[in-house]
């Protein structure tokens, strides 16, 4: 009995990755007619972010009023670091450091910073990289006889695992739910639970989370789910044969010349060579560490298991690296995409205003594009508006009104836009430094 409800489940799942198949590979078609380009870019030194810096500080063709306006909202809110990117066409106009990076080093365009959700739209890169070389489409099952994790499968107890498909997880539509706590942020409790004296590998925390049964279908619902872009994350190691951060340096940062992402630590003793410090509000009451280790930790420094999150949350980068890595899968030029055009069209195309995009946190149907993330020590906004401008803003500062807080990064990028936009200077930092 339970055989025939699998194999009614699982042939319209393998029909679909079919279709997904022709509908990639008629996508492919559709970029063999598009026109070469006129001459290929220039070579990028690895240490281009470095001679950026450089230029910076030697930059005349600031905009005083501007930085005005942003050190006026750093002291309203109290954080110590801002790091600022204008791209406009693929073209990189400004970057700009305020504050400081630590108390005696100032940040810097090149600073790099944790990135928190923002990570999930690295990750969703990836993905579609894998779909690109055939490996996984959005149809794969993530579980079951044709799985691409069919290893759990022994642990699931709910059949509608075996409906779940990796595009379902691309949207935070796998059947997963923060209710009552999200596991990616309860490390402490779940070591509790289970006995654990260290915090869970991957495997471990897969395992124990697959047993459970899912909140609904997927695919008829819609729920935020950083354990979903965790099972991405193990998806890339599984379908690419390597560690997941060799995958994504090797297939998505390298091709863009991007050479400052890492997956980032838990501890102050954790922080990256070039990595901002973090910090919270004075107020902000310590906690005992993820782990147990520390009965008083600050939220930045312990509050989260960050090395866990992988691509949900883990990577560290800066705003300029990160600039130059959306304007190449955006679909235009003069930067060379990763992705072909049938890919940033699945990524970013509208359904309504609930539907997430991949990857992205919302894609409008006028061509908007956004990303945030946030957790404690950091603040993270990514804005692609519809005319082709793009400002990346991200905080080495936590404030009080937590996720919420984006909203107001969000209105500030509009204001300084409105405000500025016609005095930044025509030029292209990306090749121009």
């Amino acid at each position: 009995m339970r055989l025939g409800r699998l194999i009614r489940w699982i042939l319209p799942l393998v029909i679909l990755q079919v279709a997904g198949c022709w509908l990639y590979l008629r996508g492919q078609g559709e970029k063999a007619l598009e026109p070469l380009p006129e001459a290929p870019e220039p070579v990028i030194p690895v240490d281009w972010v470095e001679d950026l810096n450089t230029a910076i500080v030697n930059d005349l063709s600031n905009l005083p009023a501007m930085d005005q306006v942003v050190d006026s909202f750093m002291r309203f809110w109290s954080l110590k670091g801002v790091s600022l990117a204008v791209v406009r066409n693929d073209s990189l106009l400004y970057a700009r450091g305020y504050g400081k990076a630590d108390p005696a080093t100032p940040m810097t365009p090149g600073t790099t910073l944790r990135l928190a959700s923002v990570s999930k739209l690295l990750t969703a890169i990836g993905i579609m990289r894998l779909q690109e070389q055939g490996k996984v489409f959005l149809e794969t099952p993530v579980f079951g006889p044709f799985g691409i994790l069919n290893e759990y499968d022994r642990f699931i107890r709910d059949d509608n695992y075996y409906l779940m498909t990796v595009g379902h997880l691309l949207r935070h539509q796998g059947g997963f739910t923060t209710r009552g706590g999200d596991v990616m942020f309860s490390t402490q409790k779940f070591m509790q639970k289970h006995g654990l004296s260290e915090p869970p590998s991957s495997e471990f925390l897969v395992r124990k989370e697959v047993a459970r049964p899912l909140q609904f279908e997927p695919g008829t619902s819609q729920e935020y789910s950083n354990f979903g872009y965790l099972l991405l994350s193990m998806i890339i190691e599984k379908a690419s044969g390597m560690p997941y951060e060799e995958f994504m340096q090797k297939e998505v940062f390298e091709p863009a010349h991007c050479h400052g992402f890492h997956l980032g630590g838990d501890y102050l003793q954790d922080r990256l060579p070039g990595e901002s410090r973090y910090f919270v509000q004075p107020d902000d009451q310590p906690v005992v560490s993820f782990d147990g280790k520390y009965a008083s930790a600050l939220r930045c420094y312990g509050g989260n298991y960050i090395s866990g999150l992988y691509g949900a949350g883990g990577w560290v980068g800066s705003t300029v690296e990160l600039a130059r890595l959306v304007s190449a899968i955006d679909g235009v030029g003069p930067v060379p995409d990763l992705l072909d055009p049938f890919s940033v069209r699945q990524m970013t195309v509208w359904y309504d205003d609930e539907t997430y995009g991949l990857g992205w946190l919302d894609c409008r149907p006028d061509g908007e594009w956004t990303r945030t993330g946030s957790f404690a020590g950091t603040s993270a906004l990514i804005k692609k508006y519809a005319d082709g401008e793009m400002w990346i803003l991200v905080t080495n500062t936590s404030t009080w009104r937590g996720s919420r807080f984006t909203r107001n990064t969000g209105a500030l990028c509009f204001n300084l836009r409105s405000r500025f936009d016609s005095q930044l200077p025509k030029r292209d930092l990306f090749r121009n430094n």
